[in-house]
């Protein structure tokens, strides 16, 4: 019953892969070897070229699907879906977006609601993960002593990838029991970046500020850092509506699958104090 895992090279999909540790049978499929995670099955193949993906699902019962934000994001996912059924698959575990819609207060999100309808409509059974705001996302955002974000006041139920990785896990082993649900996966508290200057300077014992960004300087500096701009210009929107309250929610589906509560912040910060403030030499 082997589980095939796309977009192994990126921050989510590596998470699910920890958490799968120890799991048989779990393939990866990646477009060059070189990159591949050691200790699981590779398979070489490219979601944007379809005659490369009948050997890399042969043999799938299950697939965790997730393409990269992007304007051609439905067809990588149209494309991972028609392999499935191909090979005969039986479960498709998708990651979309949070809040995808057809009127989605962003591009990305109205794609990912495009691209959820297909997996719906194939045949296929599937399960729909809809992550919020991820922690990760806050990486390097602490300078010194102040909290650079262009999020507003905007209160965010944002989660840990970590916590992803695992109810994805959960899912991946035993998809039956969560065909045709849609997920969306929050932390525990829905929290601005005052609030989260507050808990980072319990853990760094010094007062830390938050800093409000204008939205566009925070897209101008993913460009300048060399972001794509398609990818910079849709951040920007996701930042928009997250200071306009579009995030300010929790749900209980991690804790009513994992039968634990989200990671809260705090938590997250302890565990990665360094990655949130680099320290600079």
């Amino acid at each position: 019953m082997t589980i095939l895992i796309t977009g192994a090279g990126g921050t989510v999909s590596r998470a699910v892969l920890r958490a799968l540790e120890g799991t048989a049978d779990v393939r990866v499929l990646v477009r060059d070897p070189a990159k591949a995670p050691a200790g699981v099955e590779v398979a070489v193949g490219d979601l944007d070229e379809p005659a490369t993906l009948d050997e890399a699902f042969r043999g799938v019962k299950t697939v965790w699907l997730l393409t990269a934000m992007g304007p051609y994001a439905p067809h990588r996912s149209m494309n991972a879906v028609w392999a499935a059924r191909q090979a005969g698959a039986s479960h498709v575990v998708r990651m979309s977006a949070i809040g995808a819609a057809h009127d989605a207060p962003t591009r990305n999100g109205r794609l990912h609601a495009l691209s959820d309808v297909e997996l719906a409509a194939s045949g296929l059974d599937w399960t729909i993960v809809r992550p919020a705001f991820f922690m990760q996302n806050l990486f390097g955002s602490v300078n010194g002593d102040t909290l650079y974000g262009a999020l507003g006041e905007g209160r965010i139920g944002m989660v840990d990838v970590r916590d992803i990785g695992d109810f994805a896990a959960e899912v991946l082993r035993a998809p039956a029991r969560h065909k045709g649900a849609t997920y969306t996966l929050t932390g525990p508290a829905s929290i601005s970046l005052g609030t989260i200057a507050q808990e980072l300077s319990q853990v760094y014992g010094t007062p830390i500020t938050y800093q409000p960004v204008p939205v566009e300087v925070g897209v101008r500096s993913m460009l300048e850092a060399g972001m794509p701009d398609w990818d910079a210009k849709v951040t920007g929107e996701y930042l928009t509506a997250y200071a306009q309250g579009w995030g300010d929610y929790t749900t209980p589906d991690f804790e009513s699958v994992m039968g634990r509560p989200a990671t809260p912040f705090v938590t997250f910060a302890r565990d990665h104090a360094r990655e949130l403030r680099p320290t600079t030499r």
